[in-house]
């Protein structure tokens, strides 16, 4: 079998533009990844041009020999751009190895350990405002059989914030916890805002409302800092969406400077490579928590990953998407009580219909995170897609 050609298609999603990626091959069987890079994407996909330079006309089978020479070759190693690129090929290789023998990619990775995996909904605030409609929408979340929630209440603050802007930040969390009880987990987002006393002072203050986490209360290039904050924290920290390689992961577990870890399956390397972070994170005794905001090739092979390993804890997702979800991929969530059940298809289970994405071209959009429109994550009026 020979890769015959690499696509990337950019698809419009509101806050973003998923990237999917397309392997071929001479043997009629595709493999697809997504390398979901937000507000870089043609970046990414000038790097994914690279790779397929690399890699047409190679067997996609030898996925190991591929990750490695692709990884060393690229010379100025690690980084969001380049590891993405390599994250979603990666992902695709996985797909084509798992739909040439007939099984699911957790059969390739020793089965399963979990059947089912427990989530937490990102995106379920959409366009509120105030405290009240954080709890109205927190509420009509829990009804929907959700039992974990993550949101970021902090406004437009950066590296410092006013007692004004905290008290307005744990009145939101307070009206939440107010909504939804005790049984309900609470995860408070950080998007690496604050300096060090900031973000334990904060720590400090979220304690009373009891949150699973707080997480990436400081920038994600110092582990120092990480680590003084996770140090005087009462509350468990939680990091390493923007870490890449299992070489990155070192340096924060020697350090001990986090109490979950969140690698994502689209820039930190792809499946093995986060296959890799769990197993030694298993040794810590450190929880696995992917961190998965993005598309549904995203999704799906995170929870081909989830269902094999032992420390798996929780997965994130979002609750809400846009109307064309739906069409361009065949996804089929099978969801129940907090949980998601681990799909059984070849491969990753899930397929992309390029005359749909390409009814969806690439749109630029900004980061919102210090703008105040964090919040505007969807259109108005987005249901729960699941």
């Amino acid at each position: 079998m020979k890769v015959t050609d690499v696509k990337t298609l950019a698809v419009d999603c509101f806050r973003t533009n998923w990237i999917f990626v397309k392997i071929y091959t001479d043997e009629g069987i595709t493999g697809v990844g997504e390398a979901t890079l937000e507000y870089k994407e043609k970046a990414l996909i000038g790097a994914v041009e690279h790779i397929k330079e690399y890699l047409v006309g190679k067997n996609p089978l030898t996925i190991e020999k591929h990750y490695h020479d692709i990884y060393r070759d690229a010379y100025w190693r690690g980084g969001a751009v380049l590891m993405s690129a390599l994250s979603a090929v990666e992902m695709a290789l996985w797909d084509i190895l798992g739909k040439h023998l007939g099984v699911p990619v957790y059969q390739l990775l020793g089965g399963k350990v979990n059947d089912r995996v427990r989530i937490y909904v990102n995106g379920w605030f959409a366009g509120a405002k105030s405290p009240e409609e954080f709890a109205h929408k927190a509420k009509e979340a829990v009804k929907r059989g959700i039992t974990a929630m993550k949101w970021d209440p902090f406004g437009k603050s950066y590296m410092e914030i006013s007692n004004e802007d905290l008290n307005r930040a744990l009145s939101c969390v307070a009206a939440v916890r107010e909504a939804v009880g005790d049984q309900v987990d609470l995860l408070i987002e950080g998007h690496g805002r604050f300096d060090v006393p900031t973000g334990i002072k904060i720590a400090k203050e979220l304690a009373p409302f009891k949150p699973m986490v707080f997480e990436e209360p400081v920038p994600p290039d110092n582990l120092e800092a990480l680590k003084a904050v996770r140090d005087k924290s009462p509350v468990a920290i939680s990091a390493g969406e923007r870490l890449y390689t299992l070489r990155a992961y070192k340096d924060l577990f020697e350090q001990r400077a986090a109490d979950y870890i969140q690698p994502d399956i689209s820039h930190a390397g792809g499946i093995m490579e986060l296959r890799k972070i769990a197993a030694v994170a298993e040794a810590y005794y450190i929880p696995f928590s992917p961190h998965n905001p993005s598309g549904p090739v995203a999704n799906a092979a995170t929870l081909q990953l989830a269902a094999c390993c032992p420390n798996f804890c929780i997965l994130e997702i979002m609750s809400s998407d846009v109307d064309w979800r739906k069409d361009v991929t065949n996804e089929a969530l099978a969801y129940q009580d907090g949980y998601m059940t681990i799909p059984d298809k070849p491969g990753l289970g899930i397929e992309i219909c390029e005359e749909e994405c390409l009814k969806h071209p690439y749109q630029p959009h900004t980061l919102r995170h210090y703008t105040g429109a964090l919040t505007d994550i969807r259109p108005a009026k987005t249901e729960f897609y699941f």
